[in-house]
């Protein structure tokens, strides 16, 4: 054991570890790196959090500066909770604090899981409508703030957040709510941050007024203009999609909503793309809870792998096959399943959700699961994934995703959200192969120029990370880049956490810690 984890385990009430079978366990997540830490961290209070990172800041006053990751669940699909130096998982901060059932408020510890959380709620009536990984952490749900399956219809995690409390780069902690910016002489790094956010926005006006119809999607801090409101500043905006490189999450305040009916589904099977489309945006119009489309390919690989899939794609080749539910329930929603498949061709094959039926589509739902554990001796990672296609240009996208697959021969089947605009392609990449690399970067960097000519996001709905900046971070203008790099200073002046992640990484670095051997974690 080091002499620095000796002294953090006399420090704080949780656990330093330094073994090498604990750090390899915390070196990988999701995504598709390997960045083994120095130093793994398990807090398990406030106490803890504040008193880590007041001897990091101390450190980096004397000049060594130790790079701090936070890590929820390890569910982070683009590297963003990986670190060189520390990470510190929030796993043990995970307790329902308290329920106020009349104003359906809840307060809970960052590391609580969604399921955990809904699990608890549910019991008195009220969930929180997210479609997620019920693995991920609150905390790690608002530093990602990923497009959500729910959140067309009930506006992702960001809508039920109502206060969050955080631990800043130098320790202190607050919480977050609109004020505005004392003068004089700041005492504090609070006071600091926003002194800093708001001569900021004075002093770049035009900037800040071309954040508000900015494209990048979750890339750098676009949140800043939601975070400035006339002349007075919140800081909870800024951290949705920051990824733990403003502070450490360690409790939320979230409303709750009350338990909607159970969602009916219909699945239904297209052979051209032109009808998928007009199918699509038809019932896009009828406000349900979700409407999926996925390439036919992604079922028969998942049909090669067992499942029994053969009452929706029948004997379909090629096409699409659309997944439409509604949770409105009872005449209203009955209404809408009948609207929807009036909008079908008279030829078209489809089935509706119902005592008989249910276990089909349960089983349709899980094919995606099996598609992505399919790569027969590759491994489906995440590269590609979650990005923004506007509604208008999906058929045009996916017509020239179709010669792009020719170009670097790498299947490339579309799957994901039509109300969203968020999609993602896994094809199978051989990990460890010698020219992983180059084929990684060629993806990346084609599917962006792709991405971009529909008028796109390649972080459209999910943050970067250290994967995707490789390419964001190419694509902000200088201004932008300059804008968004004085944001993360003016929080953490000493560049503590995530500093080689988001605006801060380096490419060389991200290519060369591509994995070489196969993710233990099941691919969601």
């Amino acid at each position: 054991m080091s002499k620095i984890t000796k002294y953090l385990n006399q420090l704080i009430t949780g656990n330093a570890f330094d073994a090498p079978e604990i750090l390899d366990a915390y070196s990988t997540d999701q995504s598709a790196l390997k960045v083994t830490p120095r130093l793994v961290v398990l807090p398990e209070s406030t106490s803890d959090l504040q008193k880590l990172m007041n001897f990091f800041d101390k450190l980096a006053s004397k000049k060594i500066r130790v790079p701090v990751a936070i890590r929820g669940s390890g569910l982070d699909e683009m590297g963003a909770d990986l670190s060189t130096g520390v990470v510190i998982s929030t796993e043990k901060l995970n307790r329902l604090e308290e329920i106020d059932k009349r104003e359906r408020l809840v307060r809970v510890q960052a590391g609580i899981t969604l399921k955990e959380l809904n699990t608890a709620l549910l019991v008195n009536g009220m969930t929180i409508p997210i479609k997620a990984n019920p693995n991920e952490t609150i905390g790690s749900l608002i530093a990602n703030c990923p497009n959500d399956g729910y959140s067309a219809k009930y506006g992702g995690i960001q809508k039920f957040v109502e206060r969050v409390e955080i631990v800043l780069a130098n320790g202190e902690r607050i919480q977050t709510g609109r004020r505005g910016a004392k003068s004089g002489k700041s005492k504090t790094l609070e006071e600091s941050i926003y002194q800093g956010l708001n001569k900021l926005v004075k002093e770049n006006p035009e900037t800040f007024q071309k954040l508000e119809g900015q494209t990048s999607g979750k890339a750098g801090y676009p949140n800043v203009f939601f975070a400035n409101k006339k002349g007075s500043i919140d800081l909870m905006p800024l951290l949705f999609g920051s990824e733990g490189t403003l502070g450490i999450i360690s409790e939320v305040i979230l409303h709750a909503e009350l338990l909607p009916p159970k969602p009916t589904r219909l699945v239904t099977t297209f052979s051209s793309l032109k009808s998928t489309f007009s199918f699509l945006s038809k019932v896009a119009n009828l406000n349900p809870l979700e409407l999926n489309v996925f390439d036919l390919r992604i079922l028969k690989i998942a049909e090669d792998r067992g499942k029994n899939l053969s009452k929706i794609t029948r004997k379909l080749q090629n096409g699409y096959v659309v997944l439409a539910s509604f949770n409105d329930g009872g005449i209203k929603g009955s209404r809408k399943i009948r609207q929807a498949i009036k909008f079908l061709p008279s030829t078209a094959n489809y089935v509706v959700e119902d005592e008989e039926t249910a276990s089909i589509l349960d089983e349709f739902e899980n094919s995606i699961e099996s598609y992505l554990n399919a790569a027969n001796g590759g491994e489906r990672i995440p590269l590609l994934s979650n990005f923004t296609i506007p509604s208008e240009n999906l058929i045009l996208f996916i017509k020239d995703l179709s010669v792009l697959e020719q170009k670097i021969r790498l299947d490339l089947p579309i799957f994901g959200s039509f109300v969203t605009s968020t999609y993602s392609t896994r094809p199978s990449l051989r990990i460890g192969e010698p020219n992983l690399e180059q084929r990684a970067a060629i993806l990346l960097k084609t599917g962006d120029i792709l991405i971009r000519k529909h008028g796109g996001a390649l972080a459209g709905g999910y943050p970067e990370g250290r994967v995707k900046s490789i390419i964001t971070n190419e694509n902000f203008s200088k201004e932008e880049k300059s804008f968004y790099q004085e944001v993360k200073a003016i929080f953490d002046p000493k560049d503590i956490l995530g500093a080689d992640a988001k605006l801060g990484t380096d490419k060389s670095f991200t290519l060369k810690h591509l994995r070489t051997t196969k993710s233990p974690k099941i691919m969601l």
